[in-house]
Order: structure tokens, then sequence, then C-alpha cells
């Protein structure tokens, strides 16, 4: 039970993924300095970063159930903090580290690092949740 609780809340982050980057997606291809073609598709909008965005959802919620299992983190408040932690504290700061030295700007940083923070706290209401 506790493997389909973790694949629920990756996928519960992936959709709100996408969501969050329809929302964004202009902006996003402007800060990223992604071409779009005449659809304004970007030109790698085949399966392969779908499929990558949705394992590592499945991977990020599957840690963090673990953490929260040593940590005895069970109620949905504890699982959204906790999982708001995870996103502002630790993915987050990786985010900046890369982009810093990357040179990406700031828009890109704002758009990539919200989703990590509200994607984990998604994470961390279903684990607990359910």
């Amino acid at each position: 039970m506790e493997f389909l609780i973790v694949i629920g809340a990756g996928l519960a982050s992936y959709i709100f993924g996408a969501i969050w980057y329809m929302t964004f997606a202009k902006t996003w291809m402007d800060a990223a300095g992604i071409e779009a073609d005449e659809n304004g598709r970007p030109p790698n909008s085949g399966a392969v970063p779908y499929i990558v965005a949705l394992l590592g959802a499945i991977l990020v919620a599957g840690l963090m159930r673990h953490m929260f299992s040593l940590s005895g983190i069970e109620t949905v408040w504890a699982g959204l903090v906790s999982g708001f932690g995870v996103g502002l504290f630790l993915v987050t700061p990786w985010i900046a580290t890369n982009y810093a030295f990357a040179g990406r700007g700031r828009t890109l940083f704002l758009i990539d690092g919200g989703f990590a923070t509200i994607g984990c706290t998604i994470i961390g209401v279903v684990l607990t949740f359910v």
C-alpha cells in the first residue's frame, strides 16, 4: 500500500507541475532561452522530458516517505510543513546554486524554485493524508 501512496504523491506533484508550467510556459521559455516552433512548442517536446519528470517526482516522493517514516511525520499539517521545508530549503537552494553558476536569471529561478517548493508541499500533504 505504501508503494501506491508514493506513486499517488508523485503523480499529484507531476499534475501540479503540468498546470504550473502551462501557466508560466511563455515566461519560462523566454527565461530559459528556449526557442519555440511555429506552434509555440519547444523543439524537445517529445515524451522523454515528461517521463523523466514523472519518474523524478515518484523518486522524490519515495525519499520523502522514507524520511517521514523515520521522523514520525504523520499528520497532514506536519506533512505540509515538512514538504514545504524540503522544497524551499533543500531543493530550491540546489536550483539556485546551479543557476548562479550557469548565469541563469531570477525569473527562471523563481518559476522553477516555486514549482519545487509547492510540488514538495503537495507530496508531503498526500503522503500524510492517506
